[in-house]
């Protein structure tokens, strides 16, 4: 199958309530369900490679806390190679706070804990394992510098670098510059590009899809959410539709595109064909509830494909 996908990024445990609707600030309601999941964007994507069948490294840190004990277990039981996740002392694991409303949308709020102790040091200290990797999949719950740093290691080693701008900040162009694919969602393409997020349409997808080709990256997949994608290059673009299901959680729905994405691409996609299968990654992930447990596996990817193209129904 050739080299593997390497994942360098947050690892949380993911506390999920769930709502008929997300409260206003100030106001206090009354929750349906309450569940415990494991999380952290860059756990979620290597967790999406794994049920995708292909094989897959993390590079991370967790707390020495039980937490901590459980995410790494949970990343080996998945088939993610895990030596390189590290435990940090005296440093709870990261944890995300999820509200889920009845329509499938989400509020979150992230606290970092170990994930923001994870250096460059710890890249110099994983070299081996980076210039090893066929593509590099990372994302902005760690600090900026490390992500940095990781970027210019896979330019120097001829490595892809595909990098998730989430959470939402703007990035600097040195970065931009060595990053093959940059996949935001219309509020990280808004703040990248200096634009409201409402600004970033689908008709405005391909004016914003430019305006970030023109900071650096090689290719950009523009996440619309439920309408779909918007792929551009400087050698082509195109757009493409989200797939229709019914949305049960769209918590990690964009880990399970570029966990889709990286696997696509490795096994030498061309880039619509790539996005396509991206977005039915995507698709499936939101019909389940949970960060992790939603990832499809590459069976139930190919099963769903073929039945949207005789058009079929999903549910």
């Amino acid at each position: 199958m050739g080299k593997r996908i390497l994942v360098v990024g947050s690892i949380n445990l993911d506390l999920v309530v769930s709502t008929n609707r997300i409260p206003q600030i100030g106001e206090t309601i009354t929750g349906r369900d309450f569940q415990t999941f494991f999380g952290g964007k860059g756990a979620n994507q290597a967790v999406g490679v794994a049920r995708l069948g292909y094989p897959v490294s993390m590079i991370g840190r967790v707390g020495n806390d039980e937490f901590g004990r459980r995410l790494r277990r949970a990343l080996s039981l998945a088939g993610v190679q895990a030596e390189a996740v590290r435990v940090t002392s005296q440093t709870p694991s990261g944890v995300a706070l999820i509200t889920v409303e009845s329509q499938g949308r989400n509020s979150i709020v992230v606290i970092p804990g170990a994930n923001g102790k994870l250096t460059p040091w710890d890249i110099r200290r994983e070299l081996a394992l980076v210039r090893s990797a066929g593509l590099i999949l990372s994302q902005l719950e760690i600090p900026l510098e490390t992500v940095d740093y990781l970027a210019a290691a896979a330019a120097r080693f001829g490595i892809p670098f595909v990098l998730d701008p989430a959470p939402a900040q703007k990035l600097p162009s040195s970065l931009l510059k060595r990053v093959a694919w940059l996949t935001p969602n219309e509020t990280e393409a808004g703040i990248l590009c200096g634009a409201s997020p409402d600004a970033v349409t689908t008709e405005s997808a391909r004016k914003v899809a430019k305006s970030l080709l023109k900071r650096g990256p090689q290719n950009i997949a523009l996440k619309l959410g439920s309408r779909g994608v918007y792929w551009a290059s400087g050698n082509g673009e195109s757009f493409v539709p989200a797939f229709k299901v019914q949305a049960v959680d769209s918590t990690a729905a964009g880990d399970a595109f570029n966990a889709g994405l990286a696997v696509s691409l490795m096994k030498g996609a061309e880039p619509p064909e790539a996005v396509r299968f991206a977005s039915a990654v995507a698709a499936l992930s939101v019909t389940r509830a949970g960060a992790q447990p939603s990832m499809p596996t590459a069976r139930e990817v190919s099963r769903f494909l073929k039945v949207m193209e005789k058009g079929g129904n999903s549910s």
